[in-house]
């Protein structure tokens, strides 16, 4: 059988950040230099799903520039041949050290092509066995066929997105989509009330939508929002009934978060009441120690009861720098929430030890 055509390196390099777009996980895994040499190798290889060609990780790091451009069906062949042998022999200019295998294995195939499904694992093979087991999925391997450009080639690689990715992937890709381009204009915001605001273009603003429209339904009984600002401490909204009901003093001179939620939960009376500090980090700016100490002597101050106090800080997604940066800063007993992926929240416990043993937390 005759081996796949070789896609060029320079159009799997152009084409990795626009298939595997912001949002994916481990994205930096699979748009690198690395990820593109990897995926330019298993073309080389012929190893694409149904051709029953495979490589393995040692052949990505025994590539060189020189041997990449022989591109006819012998020299590829020869080429497969020799790097498969016990008796090989490394070119003085292979792309990368023998040692170099353990990433292109593990982060670039196993964490970041195969979940996505754009890489194949040849069944049947133990995990220890020096075999080659790993193909590109066809359908993903077309993706790079240099005839396809333009409206087709973006058709071709929603098509394959929409069939390969997973839903919370999709999810994700389609969210940071809608924040790019909503971030350009003014942010529509829909309070639990039904209320709407317009909040000034930026990415804290689509923060702060999501917090308001997405995580306060799904992770409180009875949301309100009792404070909005935007950064300048212009003030967007601020429920001066609410807080009057409730007995709270909110001095606006003070260096309030950019967000102050109110659960009345089952109570409608206020005992069952939650009140939550939220920071929208688009950049910098977390609930840290310092900045938790603060706000909660100054909700002391204001009425606030200590035992009804949570503390957000959310993001737009963990891939993104500003959460990589800050992470280490998060305030133990605080939460971490990102709009990428509005099911789940993050806790740093800070009370007692709690086993994990049995499988559950008490």
């Amino acid at each position: 059988m005759t081996l796949c055509a070789v896609s060029p390196l320079r159009i799997i390099v152009e084409r990795l950040p626009v298939i595997f777009t912001d949002g994916i996980e481990h994205r930096n895994y699979i748009v690198r230099e690395m990820a593109a040499r990897t995926i330019y190798v298993m073309f080389y290889a012929g190893a694409v799903e149904g051709s029953d060609e495979w490589i393995r990780p040692s052949q990505v790091t025994d590539m060189s520039d020189d041997q990449a451009v022989r591109t006819d069906e012998d020299s590829r062949r020869a080429w497969v041949a020799n790097s498969m042998s016990t008796k090989k022999v490394r070119p003085a200019g292979s792309w990368y050290a023998p040692n170099s295998r353990e990433p292109v294995r593990d982060e670039t195939i196993r964490m970041g092509l195969i979940p996505c499904r754009a890489v194949i694992e040849r069944t049947g093979v133990p995990t220890t066995s020096a075999k080659p087991k790993y193909a590109l999925n066809a359908a993903f391997a077309s993706l790079f066929n240099p005839e396809l450009t333009d409206e087709a080639l973006d058709h071709a690689i929603q098509a394959w997105q929409a069939a390969h990715l997973s839903k919370a992937a999709m999810s994700r890709v389609r969210l940071m989509k809608q924040g790019a381009a909503v971030a350009k204009d003014a942010v529509p915001v829909t309070f639990p009330n039904g209320e709407t605001r317009s909040l000034s273009p930026g990415l804290s603003s689509v923060i702060a939508k999501a917090v308001i429209e997405v995580f306060a339904p799904h992770f409180l009984k009875q949301p309100t929002v009792l404070w909005l600002s935007e950064s300048g401490n212009k003030v967007v909204a601020r429920d001066e009934n609410l807080a009057n009901a409730l007995g709270l003093k909110i001095d606006a001179t003070k260096a309030l978060p950019d967000i102050i939620l109110i659960d009345l939960g089952a109570d409608a009376g206020g005992a069952d009441m939650l009140v939550v500090f939220t920071e929208v980090v688009a950049s910098d700016g977390p609930i840290n120690r310092e900045r938790k100490i603060a706000l909660t002597a100054m909700a002391l101050e204001a009425g606030f009861d200590e035992r009804h106090l949570a503390f957000l800080t959310a993001y737009r997604d963990r891939s993104g720098q500003p959460f990589r940066k800050s992470i280490s800063e998060l305030a133990w007993g605080s939460y971490a929430w990102c709009a990428s992926e509005p099911d789940h929240i993050m806790e740093l416990w800070a009370g007692h030890a709690r086993k994990l043993s049995d499988g559950t937390l008490e």
